[in-house]
């Protein structure tokens, strides 16, 4: 599965949105965008599961492969299930199963740690690495926030369609330099149980798979 990064974001409740933007000595801040960031972030609080469909797109704007991404969240520990690939996070490692090759990589986590297949994580560390802007509400109740990534990346910014009332994402665009767009739609959103061990991988309960341990 092919690795891009996203990032997304909610919106503000209850007040009509406009660009509002103050000056400090790191650069212009969008009171409106963070404001946004906020609020999805907090819908995201506790231990929630959803599901990602990905659709890559070529520079023609043709599709080149689909892909569905089921994710458990309860910060800072994930576990995201695609088909091929299983990625457990319990807070201080990280284990990538790949399944075709019967192979676990352990690493530490970092902060860097913000694969578009975890929007939860890329919207709680968002301000580490990218700038804000709020670009519009749309007359369906969609508000629009760019993201601009501080340092250089394939991407140029991440765009994040937000439901305004309820202030949960929709959807996400990664748009590359080479015209190429990744395309990430959240479905199946909820808030449910889990326990430490849906954060750990169990390798006595998977026999055969090879261990790589770099941490």
């Amino acid at each position: 599965m092919k690795r891009t990064v996203a990032l997304l974001i909610a919106i503000l409740l209850g007040i009509q949105l406009s660009a509002q933007i103050t000056h400090t000595d790191k650069g212009a801040v969008d009171q409106t965008a963070n404001t946004l960031l906020k609020k999805a972030a907090a819908k995201m609080s506790g231990t929630v599961s959803f599901s990602v469909t990905v659709v890559n797109l070529d520079a023609d704007k043709k599709e080149t492969f689909r892909h569905k991404v089921d994710i458990l969240y309860n910060a800072p520990r994930y576990r995201v299930k695609t088909s091929d690939l299983e990625i457990y996070c319990n807070g201080k490692a990280v284990w990538q199963l790949n399944k075709p090759n019967k192979e676990v990589v352990i690493t530490p986590m970092t902060d860097s740690d913000d694969d578009i297949t975890n929007p939860a994580r890329l919207l709680s560390n968002y301000s580490k690495s990218f700038r804000a802007k709020f670009i519009r509400e749309e007359s369906d109740g969609t508000a629009i926030v760019d993201l601009q990534p501080m340092k250089a990346r394939s991407y140029h910014k991440i765009r994040l369609f937000i439901n305004s009332k309820t202030g949960l994402l929709k959807k996400m665009e990664q748009h590359n330099f080479d015209s190429s767009r990744g395309v990430y739609t959240l479905s199946n959103f909820k808030n449910t149980k889990a326990t430490d061990a849906d954060f750990t991988f169990n390798t006595k309960a998977n026999p055969g798979v090879e261990v790589v341990d770099m941490r």
